[in-house]
């Protein structure tokens, strides 16, 4: 019993060091990399961007804010690209250097004493990051810097999150109603045992007890524990998500007031960003004395320990994980991370298209564009919470109820598709025309948006080898962040045509090309398929045969 309480200590001790982390990064995301920081980019662009087709006047000029159907371009190098496009490439850039990272760092967070040293390592990184936009004003001759700090601030922010989401299946396996179930289980195997030695007395029959220690598993004790660990993951993740939510609209409030004061400046919108940084850096360091990691010497006694070589063998890996005899072992995994591919790309696309079509085509003001922020992820915490009561209410699954969430979200492209009717433009309401509807979707997109991150990253954890956490989770981050092609996609759009909204009809198209391979995953292989996978070391950093081996 005291065990049993010493383990339970344990595990709240350090799920409250997870929630911390969610509680400090998501700020980031929330605050900066879906609202202020695009509109920064294009500000700091448009600070030093001039007027198009002229080339003449700057974008910054008085009579060219009432020119609403101008467009601006800056000059970086011999091109010359639209202010809008300026922050879709910078992000672009970033994500595919996250991808390059987090396949170095897979093999050394799988290691249980590197994974919360790069977790804070990567935090500290890229918090830095965002507070160096306090001192980069936008007049400064090496504005352009500032694509450098956004770069560095989003890997510093994926690479950790990776490490992060590596403790998800850990946690939910120690929560206390999940670690209840083999106890059952061996409450009934000590049962049967005794029943089955009973009758080997009685009958003078022979019979190999049940091995001390051991489960027999039976098709209902493992159905009853994969319910709970369903159940356990998709809690804890929608608590990280809703914490995080709350802290991102907790400082976009208090983000409002320099905003408002200093009517929507670049100095404004720097100020939001860096205090995202100090927020971020300052609510880390509970993470840092919670969340369970090794010590010094821990690391120290790894005498075959290389950075070097654990990259190079990260990157090999990889490859392993790739081949098609390890796609066809875990094929409902694979699945899942193909529609994760197209669905990351269209939901994150979705966002920060919608955020620069608010203030490049609806001239909405910073003010109004933070009140969006502020709705969406307030939406967002009601969606993360209510939509594990709705399935339990009406018993449905995991898969289900991701299919719905993107059925709903690809409502958001197909409505702004609608201003390009003629009777629409006419009525000069409707299919996202006015700036009343993109507080309404704001609100509606987040709803559905924060369910969809909490479940997409819950389902993803049951389809997962034991023990290569932190690895496929890695790939789950390469396949999210290759979510590069969307922005690049619209940005291309947005420069070849000079309206960003025949981006919508692209989102359509990709949101709803995801469907068919979700709804293809077989959820129950799935789960079997992980469990029986494993993929047999070497040494420290080799790998014994050419594929994975059955347990």
């Amino acid at each position: 019993m005291q065990v049993d309480k010493l383990a339970a200590n344990a595990h709240s001790k350090q799920l409250k060091g997870w929630l911390s982390y969610a509680f400090a990064s998501e700020v980031f995301v929330i605050v900066s990399l879906t609202l202020f920081l695009p509109i920064c980019l294009e500000q700091f662009a448009r600070d030093n961007g001039v007027l198009a087709p002229e080339k003449l006047q700057p974008c910054s000029s008085s009579n060219v804010e009432s020119a609403t159907e101008s467009r601006c371009v800056v000059r970086l190098g011999w091109l010359w690209i639209d202010t809008a496009s300026f922050s879709l490439y910078v992000y672009s850039i970033s994500v595919a250097l996250q991808a390059l990272t987090v396949i170095s760092m897979g093999g050394i967070a799988d290691r249980p004493s590197y994974r919360k040293r790069l977790l804070l390592g990567f935090a500290l990184l890229g918090a830095s990051a965002a507070m160096l936009f306090l001192v980069l004003p936008s007049s400064s001759p090496i504005w352009f810097l500032s694509a450098l700090l956004a770069v560095v601030a989003n890997v510093g922010f994926g690479a950790s999150v990776v490490a992060m989401n590596a403790y998800l299946p850990t946690l939910a396996r120690g929560a206390p109603e999940v670690a209840a179930v083999p106890a059952e289980i061996d409450d009934t195997n000590a049962e049967e045992q005794h029943r089955v030695s009973q009758e080997s007395d009685a009958t003078g029959d022979i019979e190999q007890p049940l091995l001390p220690g051991t489960h027999t598993e039976t098709p209902g004790a493992r159905a009853r524990y994969d319910a709970q660990l369903s159940i356990a993951t998709s809690r804890i993740s929608s608590l990280g998500i809703a914490l995080g939510y709350g802290a991102g609209i907790a400082l976009l409030l208090v983000a409002l007031v320099p905003v408002t004061k200093l009517g929507g400046s670049t100095l404004s919108l720097r100020l939001a960003i860096g205090i995202s940084g100090i927020w971020w850096a300052v609510f880390s360091i509970p993470a840092a004395l919670w969340l369970p990691g090794g010590s010094v010497g821990e690391q120290t006694t790894d005498v075959d320990w290389s950075t070097r070589r654990e990259i190079i063998a990260s990157w090999k890996r990889l490859g392993a994980m790739l081949r098609w005899s390890e796609v066809k072992r875990l094929r409902n995994t694979f699945k899942y991370l193909a529609a994760w591919f197209l669905l990351s790309d269209g939901f994150t696309t979705i966002t920060s298209t919608a955020v620069l079509f608010g203030k490049t085509t609806l001239h909405m003001q910073p003010s109004a564009l933070i009140l969006v922020g502020v709705l969406t992820p307030s939406a967002g915490i009601l969606g993360a919470l209510a939509w594990p009561v709705l399935q339990r209410r009406f018993g449905w699954t995991n898969l289900r109820v991701l299919v719905a969430l993107v059925a709903m979200a690809s409502a958001i492209p197909a409505y702004g598709c609608l201003g390009f009717l003629p009777f629409v433009r006419a009525a000069r309401w409707g299919g996202l025309t006015t700036q009343g509807e993109m507080f309404a979707l704001a609100v509606y997109f987040g709803s559905v948006y924060g369910a969809f991150q909490s479940y997409a990253r819950a389902f993803y954890a049951e389809l997962l080898p034991p023990g290569e956490e932190a690895r496929w989770y890695g790939l789950f981050s390469i396949t999210d962040k290759v979510s590069f092609l969307g922005p690049l996609v619209v940005g291309l759009i947005a420069d070849g045509t000079g309206n960003i909204r025949y981006a919508f009809v692209f989102l359509v198209g990709m949101v709803w090309l995801a469907v068919p391979l979700l709804a293809s995953v077989n959820v129950e292989r799935g789960r079997r398929d992980a469990r029986d996978y494993r993929w047999v070391r070497t040494g420290g950093n080799g790998f014994e045969g050419d594929g994975p081996t059955d347990r």
